[in-house]
């Protein structure tokens, strides 16, 4: 699947990790999500995770057999060779994860590359860059879903990282629907990513509902 900048307005990043490893609970939640209507999905099983690398190729080919059926990209955080053995449509790094440049070499132009740039410095580097699709961007407010999160940077830092990058940016981090529009309309991001606020919520199609609303 090819990228497209709108593949990142409501950008669902998930694991059992974030649903209390209830596998069940997760494939069931995601795909009310899919159905709902998310943009993109993230695959990240990270953090507290307990699952077994045979455990994990499972669960990532049942989310690639779901993300197929509702025609939604998977994205794979990290792990690019996990990324081409469930034929996933990109592959996400961060800065604390494996070189980005090694990324794109593996994976070629089977399947595009996001990347976590949260300072000038890192833009700069994801500048000169061809083959980037987008970055992400953040936390713009606190966050419990991820225990490395950066600095919080505000709608004034974020907007200034989305006017000096060459890409996209996807906004992440401690976003809800109640600030989701004011992110977009103040920074010019060209979406919104989450974990907690659709994998957390009571009504999963109706919050993803009201996200796409944004728009």
């Amino acid at each position: 699947m090819k990228f497209k900048p709108e593949m990142l307005r409501v950008y669902l990043i998930a694991g059992t990790q974030d649903v209390n490893h209830d596998i069940d609970d997760y494939l069931r939640r995601v795909e009310k999500a899919l159905i709902a209507g998310v943009t993109a999905f993230q695959f990240r099983e990270k953090g507290s995770s307990q699952l077994t690398a045979d455990e994990r190729l499972t669960l990532a080919q049942q989310c690639r057999e779901l993300t197929t059926k509702y025609d939604v990209p998977l994205i794979i955080d990290d792990d690019y060779e996990l990324a081409i053995k469930v034929h996933a449509d990109g592959v996400h790094v961060g800065q604390k994860d494996q070189r980005v440049e090694q990324v794109i070499a593996a994976v070629g132009d089977d399947m595009f590359v996001g990347y976590s740039c949260n300072i000038k410095a890192q833009i700069d580097h994801a500048n000169q860059l061809q083959k980037i699709a987008y970055l992400g961007s953040g936390p713009v407010f606190p966050t419990g879903s991820k225990d490395d999160a950066d600095p919080v940077m505000g709608f004034e830092k974020l907007k200034e990282l989305v006017e000096y990058s060459n890409f996209p940016i996807v906004a992440v981090g401690g976003i809800t629907p109640d600030n989701a529009k004011d992110t977009v309309d103040k920074t010019g991001v060209a979406g919104i990513s989450g974990i907690s606020m659709i994998m957390q919520s009571t009504d999963v199609e109706q919050t993803v509902k009201d996200l796409l609303s944004i728009y």
